[in-house]
């Protein structure tokens, strides 16, 4: 496979596509779209987001010390978009989308109840990357969609339908098909390399 080199970049993908949800002082939610998001331990169960210092989400999470991390299906690309281009600073990003909340069980941030996948979160650690912050949040609780749970004893994940952005070609994409079954279908090299 031939390559060209790029420099040092943000161009990795795909990434997941998220709404950060946070209250501000006026418990006023405040919705950002985040890619730079992901699971970083099991034990605690961890996600860790990144966020420029000077962004409301971050202001509102330092002060709270919570946030809900909602997965944004592909249906939602345009809100998604709208929500990381505007700034809570100016206008309620949620009204403008028509976004809808429900209580959560373990913070005072609600759910965004559009999100087929919710994570409950207490920042529990916070590093400095020049102007952007790593925030590490202890998932306190998950909230997935019932109807990927309709057929009893296995998770129909096109329920979910997650949205995925291409960093550094500024891209939404939704997944395709399945490809294999993680910690199963490898163990085929594993036969073949014994025979």
């Amino acid at each position: 496979m031939k390559k060209r080199q790029l420099g040092p970049c943000v161009t990795f993908f795909p990434q997941p596509t998220t709404l950060v949800g946070t209250l501000d002082k006026d418990d006023q939610v405040n919705l950002m779209t985040a890619s730079w998001a992901g699971i970083v331990s099991k034990t605690p169960p961890t996600i860790a987001i990144s966020l420029n210092k000077g962004r409301k989400s971050y202001q509102n999470i330092l002060a709270r010390g919570e946030f809900v991390v909602n997965m944004v299906p592909a249906q939602l690309a345009v809100e998604a978009d709208y929500c990381g281009i505007r700034s809570g600073y100016q206008e309620d990003k949620s009204a403008v989308c028509g976004f809808n909340f429900q209580s959560s069980d373990q913070v005072t941030v609600p759910l965004l109840v559009e999100s087929p996948l919710n994570l409950e979160c207490r920042l529990v650690q916070e590093v400095e990357l020049g102007d952007y912050r790593l925030l590490l949040g202890e998932i306190l609780q998950v909230h997935a969609a019932d109807a990927a749970f309709a057929k009893e004893g296995s998770i129909d994940t096109r329920c979910f339908d997650p949205l995925v952005y291409l960093g550094g070609i500024r891209e939404y994409w939704n997944l395709g098909n399945k490809q294999a079954d993680a910690y199963k279908d490898g163990k085929q090299l594993i036969a073949a390399k014994q025979k």
